[in-house]
């Protein structure tokens, strides 16, 4: 059996080849330094640039933007690196948003020396994004924290104000 070329006709139609550099700082020293805080003040941290944004976060382009005791905004702006086969973003990005802000807003509650892990997250998404929705706002709220076991909402708006995508999650709260 000879061997055939290659189909060079493969790529016709595909458009031009987009690319983004990933870079991310070793989490080893900024999970040590906010293990030794309260967790409103190491999600502080992050937002004043005193520690860097974890490499989860940063892969995906999330920015911390405001927390307060039971309360944490996140934003991220869509690209097209995060559609899926039928031209908008895939709805894991949005529960990955979701998670990240009912997580973090629990964390905003618990003293150093607390650690918390997702149990569950429920998300409804309502509505397709794409580029054209604009920045998405990502706000996660504490409806109950508890010694073991804490409860959160969160909800994502487009850059016109309309709900995209909604959550509840529950989290369990341990001794780290």
């Amino acid at each position: 059996m000879d061997a055939e070329p290659a189909d060079t006709g493969a790529h016709e139609g595909w458009g031009p080849m987009r690319s983004r550099t990933v870079a991310w700082h070793d989490p080893g020293p900024t999970t040590a330094k906010i293990l030794a805080m309260a967790g409103v003040d190491g999600i502080r941290a992050i937002i004043d640039g005193v520690l860097p944004v974890p490499p989860m976060e940063s892969q995906m382009q999330f920015d911390f933007v405001e927390v307060e005791p039971g309360r944490v905004v996140v934003t991220f702006t869509p690209d097209e690196s995060a559609y899926n086969g039928f031209g908008v973003v895939h709805g894991g990005l949005l529960c990955a948003l979701l998670d990240v802000v009912t997580g973090c807003a629990l964390h905003s509650t618990l003293p150093q020396g607390k650690g918390y892990t997702s149990i569950d997250i429920k998300v409804n998404y309502l509505r397709a994004v794409s580029i054209k929705s604009g920045l998405l706002t990502a706000t996660g709220t504490v409806v109950k924290s508890g010694l073991r076991v804490g409860f959160t909402e969160g909800v994502v708006v487009d850059g016109s104000g309309k709900p995209v995508a909604t959550a509840t999650s529950s989290l369990l709260v341990f001794d780290l």
